[in-house]
């Protein structure tokens, strides 16, 4: 079965074939946070639906070189650092060590490359430059230069709208507008009293880039004029993306992004996420809740990314509760597999099973289907556990099969040992048992579950797992 996506260009599933003709390598572009405050759950919705996009990929044999930017120039970093009275980059250097540290604990992986757009200044001016000897872009009044829409008539086609309801001559300078203000677009700022000590030299004037700009100069810069796929939310096909491709195809005359892919907005508890509403989260905010990362991860990765989400406390609850069944399961596997070394060939019901998980995902990243995938292999085999019908070299199959698994949805628990103050707990537990001194069992019960394990009293003995 071939790969398919949406893509929002066309508004069709189509095959995925790179740009490589060897068919293996894949240009993947994915816009990262502007980084003027935390990353909110919000954001982390689109991250996670491309770590898995990228994952999936790489499962399949494709060789992923991706690139998520840094806007740390704009109307909001340079309003953020003037308010504090501090260096632009002293202001954003905070919040870009705060966003990896929050994709590690997300467990995103890391894209090859995160280039801050600040770095990037010299190459928006060549491009900016190239516009303006075309007569696609202008200089105005005000000093800034503009991107003229009547020059590029395909605008308009990524979101599909009427070029005809667009109001030509309408310059928008302000990286911050709604999109009923709809016009000529700023690639380059001239400088103002608002913008500080913020500021580049140019053939045109002092100024900085138009945040629009930013994307199409590191992209080109990092993967060349054509990507294989462009991703983002929802909220930046326009005018963020329109903006990408006219500058882009204008100025290389090639085709900018061949897949484009955009994840539906959060909502949170039924509601828009917002400050006021008294339901905006920073992943930060959730971990001083007392939820885990991978409990996060799953909560948002397990919704098909073209459907909105919403994100509850129940569902968070809901998680912790899946993954608590996964880790049991897996132990149980592991406690099965401990005496072989190779694994045997696995009964068709698992190796269909397994399979059949990333065929599911081949078909637009369809994630519940996949994830039904493993909760059937999980019932099928702890139902096979308890008719003693699985093997020892059958459960390391199972575990060889989990892993390929996991290896795309990043799930799997960190293994880590019970400390000397755990075990000890439980010693301590198994003789109260023995003198049925019930309380005090229970005690070291919930003495254990706070140095975070759960004891499981067997037939064979206490047995410890992590808490979820």
């Amino acid at each position: 079965m071939p790969t398919r996506f949406f893509n929002t260009y066309s508004r069709e599933l189509e095959e995925f074939r790179p740009l490589d003709p060897s068919g293996k390598r894949v240009k993947l572009y994915t816009c990262g946070p502007t980084v003027y405050n935390f990353a909110h759950i919000g954001n982390f919705r689109a991250y996670v639906f491309e770590d898995l996009l990228q994952r999936h990929l790489e499962a399949r044999g494709f060789d992923v070189e991706r690139v998520m930017n840094l806007t740390d120039v704009d109307d909001k970093t340079i309003r953020g650092c003037r308010q504090l009275g501090v260096r632009l980059a002293d202001f954003t250097q905070k919040f870009k060590d705060a966003f990896f540290e929050d994709l590690g604990t997300l467990r995103v992986k890391r894209a090859q490359h995160f280039p801050a757009a600040t770095d990037y200044v010299a190459q928006m001016i060549e491009m900016i430059r190239v516009l303006m000897e075309k007569e696609i872009a202008y200089q105005a009044e005000d000093k800034s230069l503009y991107f003229r829409l009547s020059k590029f008539p395909e605008y308009g086609k990524l979101a599909h709208l009427n070029l005809d309801e667009l109001r030509p001559g309408v310059r928008v300078q302000s990286d911050e507008y709604e999109k009923e203000n709809i016009g000529d677009f700023a690639l380059w700022k001239a400088w103002d009293e608002n913008d500080g000590d913020v500021k580049w030299d140019s053939p045109w004037g002092p100024g900085r880039p138009g945040w629009h700009i930013e994307c199409s100069a590191m992209a080109t810069a990092l993967l060349g004029p054509e990507l294989d796929i462009h991703c983002g939310g929802v909220d930046n096909i326009f005018p963020h993306h329109e903006a990408e491709i006219a500058q882009s195809e204008s100025v290389t005359g090639k085709k900018f992004a061949r897949y484009w892919m955009h994840n539906a907005h959060l909502m949170v508890e039924g509601q828009k996420m917002s400050k006021s509403a008294g339901n905006f989260y920073t992943l930060r905010d959730l971990l001083a809740k007392g939820w885990t990362g991978r409990e996060i991860r799953y909560a948002l990765i397990t919704v098909n990314y073209r459907l909105p989400l919403n994100f509850t406390f129940d569902g968070l609850a809901a998680a912790r509760s899946a993954l608590g069944r996964i880790d049991e399961w897996a132990a149980r596997l592991a406690d099965r597999a401990a005496s072989a070394i190779l694994p045997d060939e696995l009964p068709a019901q698992f190796a269909s099973g397994i399979a059949a998980f990333f065929t599911d995902l081949d078909e637009d990243l369809n994630i519940s289907g996949a994830m039904g995938r493993v909760f059937d292999l999980i019932r099928d085999t702890n139902r096979a556990l308890d008719a003693g019908e699985i093997s020892a070299g059958i459960a390391v199959g199972i575990l060889e099969g989990w892993k390929r698994i996991d290896s795309v949805l990043g799930l799997e628990r960190e293994a880590h040992n019970p400390s000397p103050e755990a075990l000890a707990l439980v010693e301590q537990r198994q003789i109260a048992r023995t003198n049925k001194q019930w309380a005090e069992s229970d005690r070291l019960r919930d003495a254990i579950a706070a140095l975070g394990w759960i004891v499981k009293d067997t037939k064979d003995g206490p047995k410890l797992t992590p808490n979820p």
